[in-house]
This record gives C-alpha cells, structure tokens and sequence, in this order.
C-alpha cells in the first residue's frame, strides 16, 4: 500500500487495512513494518520547490505570525522573519493591538530594518496576509510572495519549526510585561539563536558561522550565559 500510494502516513494506512480486512491494527505496528521492509523510490526523494529556492543564498526568506500573551494576559501579535538558506533571524516585529495591513508593514519594516531585500518571500494563507496595502508594500520592494499549501504546515517548514523553538525555548521559560519587554527578550534570543546555538541542518554550526572549525583544547573553557541566564553554553578560551 505504501508503494502504492507513497504520500500515505501510518495512520493512514492502518486504518484502511482495518477497513479492508476488519482488524484492529495500530499504526505504530505500521510504523516498524515500514521501517523494516519499506525503501523509498530514490527518484521520488528531491527537495521540494521552496527547498530549491532556498537553497539560493540570499533569494528566499519565510514569514509568519504569532500570538502570546503577557503576565497581565494582554495579547501581543508577533512578526518573525528568518532566511531560509542560512536559518538566520532577520528580525521580530512585535504589535499589542488590532492588526491591519498597515500594522502588518510597520511590523515587518520593524523586523527587517538595515537588512537588504530578498527577492522571494514565503508566506501561509493567513487572511492577515491578504491586506492590499500588504501586498502593494511588497511590490514597491519588489519581492515576490510565495504561498505555501493552504491547510499544510508542512509546506512551511522552517518558520514554523523556527517558531515552535521560540515558543518551547523562551516563550514557555519566561515572562514579559509589555511590548517592549517582549521586543527585548526576542532580540536577546535572536542574538543566541543566530551566533551561538547550533542547528542540526547546518551540520551543528550557527546560522552566522561556517561549519568548519578549527580543533581547541577541549580542557580550556568557560560558560556564557544567554537570553539573561536562560541558556548556559560552554565556549572555548
């Protein structure tokens, strides 16, 4: 079934064979089967198109919204902005009130301010994205806009992987009173994000160093703390 019909998951699969033979088979025992005996078909394994676009240096960033409230249960609309290449953060734009296309502009200007412009840019269908004074901002840019799949987080990614992070790692650790705390803290976790966190799709190097470094002693170290003794890293001497 799964040779078949290669975009079914687990789930999926296991409840058509419950349908069809009337078992009751769960999809964890799908999962090992698969893993045991299926092997994907290599021409069926090439990045998708917003992969391949990103792979271009400096041609594709993503952006998405967000909602978090404060220690007085006030919320606050967050604007995140990462380039796809590197995983960088460009920026966070942050709003306490009503958002319209206008504040969806200042939002982003605020994010990516003394950044140069990317020529693509990858957004969802959130309907807050579909202001005209939004859209004619990114024509007087001249950035194209990318839609991902309507209904499919998955076909965004490496934003909204990027946002769980600030969600698990900051957001769920600590408190903010107001925008501008907020607007604070992000710019500290930016900060560690982007120089001092390593990252798995970059072979453990950061979003701002080459994954080739030279071997230190081990033995000579320190730690540093980050996002205001959040994270505690051990860095060499």
């Amino acid at each position: 079934m799964k040779q078949r019909n290669p975009r079914y998951g687990c789930p999926r699969i296991s409840q058509q064979i419950n349908l069809a033979f009337g078992l009751d088979l769960d999809k964890d025992t799908v999962r090992r089967v698969l893993a045991t005996h299926y092997k994907p078909d290599p021409n069926n394994r090439g990045p998708s198109w917003l992969t391949t676009i990103g792979h271009a240096k400096d041609s594709l960033w993503s952006i998405d919204l967000f909602r978090c409230e404060s220690i007085l249960l006030k919320s606050h609309w967050v604007m995140i902005v990462m380039d796809q290449y590197t995983r960088r953060i460009i920026g966070f734009g942050v709003h306490d009130g009503h958002v319209d296309g206008l504040t969806i502009c200042r939002m982003f200007n605020q994010a990516t301010s003394g950044q140069d412009w990317p020529k693509y840019l990858s957004s969802d269908n959130d309907p807050l994205f579909q202001y005209h004074r939004w859209k004619a901002n990114l024509r007087v840019l001249d950035i194209e806009e990318i839609k991902s799949v309507p209904h499919v987080p998955m076909s965004h990614p490496f934003v909204e992987r990027l946002i769980g992070s600030v969600r698990r790692e900051l957001l769920d650790q600590t408190l903010f009173w107001t925008a501008t705390d907020l607007e604070n803290k992000l710019r500290d976790y930016q900060a560690y994000y982007n120089e001092d966190r390593t990252h798995s799709g970059r072979n453990g190097s950061t979003p701002t160093e080459n994954a080739d470094r030279k071997v230190i002693n081990i033995n000579d170290y320190r730690w540093e703390k980050h996002c205001r003794g959040l994270f505690e890293l051990p860095i060499a001497v």
